[in-house]
């Protein structure tokens, strides 16, 4: 084999995997926000080789996402020459045909040869699979080979958490890691905790004089998320304050919170008149969370403060029926239970109270284009992380919590109940309505429109 190819015998690959150029193009799917199923699908691979691939790789591409440089023969390259090969042309016409040096064909066609029968004959994936064999460039890693190193950042990583006189706490019980995110509504690991961040600047300040002792970031995460690094144990992700076993694609990240909120839906959208509260029917809208994944609506008018809560039971099958992927939310405020709640009571008012409702970014009201079409309510979203634009509804949720405290099961409130709450809010004098009631406030502006025939409210 030596004298035929120039190499020695290497193992055969039996049946030929995946190329490596497919799965760069599977992390730039990935990069674009698809899922990991749909990405593979979008290349043309199975939907359990992309999941292995995102899992093995903890999310993060590396260098899967750069293209391959234009001093190797792709993949496709080859397949032109295999097929070239067997229609007899030779070596100078296939390198003309390919833009190549004839060395390079002949170069390849004698060293990335199937050997098996004692002859050379070119096969595209075979010789892929050699290609990317001799091309591997193994490498210690940075912390698979510091032993120092490698105990400093797992002491700040997952470190015990101590009282000021140095005695550790041992903080609560937990279950052992099962592979995946943080536990929900559970208890998590005390440790210490440093983001790879801190460490990795950390480092230059405790040991400015020892070169050795350097990482960046980068290397820290992906010695936690990829595997086959060795260095970091897996189990140590729940020591990140995210808690995620596996790094989450910016782009996907990006869209996932917000992919139901479009430019034409967002605040500064919103008519000038519902800013400076002069006209009545501009409402605001959020959830208040329970326990047990409970929670009721709330909707409040931002000229009056008048209050509306929404009633939102579990639906049937909740606890009983299993969870099923992209299907309805049993818990109660899912976008269509959320939907129909909304219109069910905003359809009782009249047109001139029916004029905005501004929500935060949560996918409760992700059919927010039906509900205008049901009621002709017109829906603006909140720019992220800005509760102040909806003031007047997150100054109401905190009045709320003294009748539905944080921590506390919010479906045992039947709608009864609930109403009972809102009239009590509803008749507490405001300070900001001159001591009138929202009750009285809502009143005067009905009264104000009985030449039209609406009539007051009770």
């Amino acid at each position: 084999m030596r004298e035929l190819t120039g190499r020695a015998a290497m193992k055969s690959p039996g049946k030929p995997s995946l190329r490596r150029d497919v799965e760069r193009l599977f992390w730039r799917e990935i990069a674009k926000g698809l899922t990991s199923e749909d990405a593979a699908i979008a290349v043309g691979a199975s939907q359990a080789a992309g999941s292995r691939w995102f899992r093995e790789r903890g999310g993060m591409p590396t260098h899967m996402v750069t293209p391959l440089s234009g001093r190797y023969l792709s993949f496709e390259e080859r397949e032109e020459i295999a097929l070239l090969k067997a229609q007899g042309v030779g070596v100078r016409e296939t390198s003309r045909r390919l833009g190549r040096d004839p060395s390079t064909v002949s170069r390849e066609l004698r060293r990335n040869a199937a050997t098996r029968g004692g002859k050379l004959d070119y096969r595209a994936s075979v010789a892929q699979w050699k290609a990317e064999l001799v091309a591997r460039r193994p490498k210690t890693a940075k912390l698979a080979g510091n032993e120092r190193l490698r105990e400093y950042v797992q002491d700040r990583l997952s470190g015990q958490v101590r009282r000021p006189d140095g005695t550790p706490v041992p903080g609560p019980g937990t279950a052992r890691w099962k592979g995946r995110n943080k536990p929900h509504r559970q208890d998590r690991r005390w440790a210490t905790a440093w983001s790879p961040e801190q460490i990795a600047h950390r480092l230059k300040a405790d040991f400015p004089e020892d070169e050795s002792m350097r990482i960046s970031h980068e290397a820290i995460y992906q010695a936690l998320y990829v595997q086959g690094r060795g260095a970091l144990r897996r189990e140590l992700v729940a020591c990140l304050r995210t808690g995620r076993a596996l790094r989450v694609p910016r782009a996907r990240s990006r869209r996932r919170p917000a992919g139901h909120v479009t430019s034409d839906v967002m605040i500064s959208e919103r008519p000038a008149e519902a800013a400076d509260r002069a006209v009545p029917g501009h409402w605001e809208g959020d959830l208040i969370i329970g326990t047990d994944r409970s929670a009721i609506g709330t909707l409040v008018e931002r000229t009056t403060r008048f209050t509306m809560l929404l009633h939102l039971p579990r639906m049937e099958g909740y606890g009983v029926q299993p969870r099923v992927k992209n299907g309805p939310a049993l818990a109660g405020y899912g976008a269509e239970a959320m939907k129909d709640a909304i219109a069910a009571r905003i359809i009782e008012l009249p047109a001139q109270l029916r004029r905005s409702l501004t929500w935060d970014r949560g996918k409760e009201l992700a059919q927010h284009v039906q509900l205008r079409c049901e009621t002709g309510l017109l829906v603006y979203f909140a720019d992220p992380h800005s509760p102040w634009q909806r003031g007047t509804n997150e100054n109401t949720n905190g009045l709320l919590r003294q009748y539905f405290p944080k921590g506390t099961d919010l479906s045992r409130w039947d709608v009864n109940e609930i109403e009972a709450v809102a009239a009590a809010l509803n008749s507490r004098p405001r300070k900001t309505l001159n001591w009138r009631t929202p009750a009285e406030a809502l009143n005067d502006h009905l009264r104000s429109l009985q030449g039209s025939g609406v009539a007051t409210t009770p």
